[in-house]
């Protein structure tokens, strides 16, 4: 027996256009800058600027007569006319076109790896010493460590540079590398670093038991054992307080500090300012999220060139109909660019609105749970709009500048029964761990029974997630002396 089944399946798909315009939304300042750099650059029908200019309304569908080449619903007036961007409360006022963009100019400068090779110029080597000893400064990584076993340089120098040599040889070399600056640089481990950089310090009572510490103890050291480090080294505590001092001055990642090290330069440009005047928010779009652009005054003169022709030869309505298609591309990214303007300012509105205490005060616990559905159902938008909006966007405010994610988090009850945001739950959190007692760090349960007599019933679980997000240790790590 055979049966039919009748399914009907709806699906929504995006438009090409609507694809974009989710792409353009998604483009933090900087992106989107380029993004309108290289449209300009394709499209000749765009021009930047307010120019416009008045064009005749008498040419309607002269291009009628090659239906293969032009079409007929084309309408050369659509594309004479000119709307300028409406310049209203989305254009910004902290930055207009013509500001200078100010940065801070960042040297080219020497390599970290060239800077350690200069050093090894001024050295007198054995032998093959100085062919091993620019290969150990190559092997340096950008904390200034070598990481590789001495037993596997060996195979690489015979493997790579054909070089055979032994590990007594390769360590008498890298004793030489380790005494370059910057101090700790050619440490095979953290340790050794830290031990390196005490030997060349001024041979103090401290340094000195600083230096017994991490040879003999630094398991115990990194456990923060102290009262096992007074009973083994018979010292009594402001002893050891005063070697831990020495040790904290310490570089653990000397490679770092050189300041030719830096692979790149991150530079954050606030795409919206909040500011508080006479006791209201006030939102701007950074200015640079709206360039001013029209069409170009030579397609529309071409456009002119055409109507006004007396004949029009094939030629003409080939050029016209590519004319055309510039167009319609120009008028829509202009179109598009208004539409992300808009998408931009409703969604920060709305988050504003909602966050409107914190706003105000600064004062993280006034912060309300907010989920991206919150500000979706307010604006009528769809919740992945919202996210393309605050995952990539950063907000400027009298507090800092913050990426707009960071305000959104879930929401818990408290015991009575009010609904608070996990946001303000982690701030009394580390307010509690940053006014604890040092010496007596509070662990996890602890922490738990605090934050409910609070009113904030949270589970140790909970609370061991929350430390960690706060890229907190456990107690034991914040023991101090």
């Amino acid at each position: 027996m055979l049966k039919q089944k009748l399914n009907l399946k709806l699906s929504q798909k995006l438009s090409p256009q609507q694809i974009q315009l989710m792409k353009l939304i998604q483009l933090p300042t900087l992106a989107f800058e380029q993004r309108v750099k290289q449209e300009f650059e394709e499209n000749p029908a765009l021009d930047a600027g307010k120019e416009k200019e008045e064009y005749e309304d008498e040419f309607k569908n002269e291009a009628e007569e090659d239906h293969d080449i032009i079409e007929t619903e084309f309408d050369v007036d659509d594309y004479l006319s000119d709307d300028e961007i409406p310049n209203y409360r989305l254009k910004a006022n902290n930055y207009s076109a013509d500001d200078e963009d100010k940065q801070v100019p960042y040297a080219s400068g020497t390599s970290f790896s060239q800077y350690l090779k200069n050093q090894l110029q001024t050295y007198s080597f054995k032998g093959e010493q100085e062919e091993i000893a620019y290969f150990l400064v190559g092997s340096v990584d950008d904390s200034g460590y070598i990481r590789r076993p001495i037993v596997d340089i060996v195979d690489d120098l015979a493997f790579t540079q054909n070089i055979y040599t032994d590990e007594e040889t390769v360590k008498k070399t890298l004793k030489i590398v380790q005494s370059l600056d910057p101090a700790g640089v050619g440490a095979r481990d953290l340790k050794e670093c830290l031990l390196l950089q005490l030997q060349r310090k001024e041979k103090t009572e401290s340094v000195s038991l600083a230096y017994n510490i991490i040879d003999e103890a630094f398991d115990k050291f990194s456990k923060k054992h102290y009262e096992k480090l007074i009973q083994k080294f018979n010292i009594s505590e402001e002893k050891l307080k005063r070697a831990i001092e020495e040790i904290e001055h310490l570089n653990p990642k000397p490679g770092a500090s050189y300041s030719g090290n830096s692979k790149s330069v991150e530079h954050v440009i606030p795409d919206f300012s909040i500011k508080i005047k006479n006791g209201d928010l006030e939102l701007t779009l950074n200015g640079r999220n709206a360039p001013e652009m029209h069409i170009s005054r030579d397609y529309s003169n071409m456009l002119k060139g055409y109507k006004e022709a007396k004949t029009k030869t094939k030629a003409q309505k080939e050029a016209v109909f590519f004319i055309k298609q510039k167009l319609d591309s120009a008028k829509w990214f202009i179109d598009a660019i208004k539409q992300r303007q808009e998408t931009l300012y409703s969604t920060m509105y709305a988050i504003m609105m909602h966050q409107q205490e914190y706003f105000l005060s600064g004062d993280e616990r006034a912060l309300k749970p907010m989920i991206l559905k919150d500000i979706a159902e307010k604006i009528d938008m769809d919740i992945s709009t919202v996210s393309r909006v605050a995952n990539s966007k950063y907000v400027e405010t009298p507090y800092g500048t913050f990426l707009i994610k960071s305000f959104f988090s879930e929401s818990m009850k408290n015991e009575e029964g009010e609904e608070v945001s996990t946001r303000e739950i982690k701030k009394i959190l580390e307010m509690t761990i940053e006014a604890e007692d040092k010496k007596k760090p509070h662990t996890d349960a602890k922490l738990a029974k605090i934050l409910k007599e609070k009113g904030y019933p949270i589970a140790r679980r909970t609370i061991a997630k929350y430390r960690e997000q706060l890229d907190m240790p456990v107690a034991r790590l914040r023991k101090e002396i």
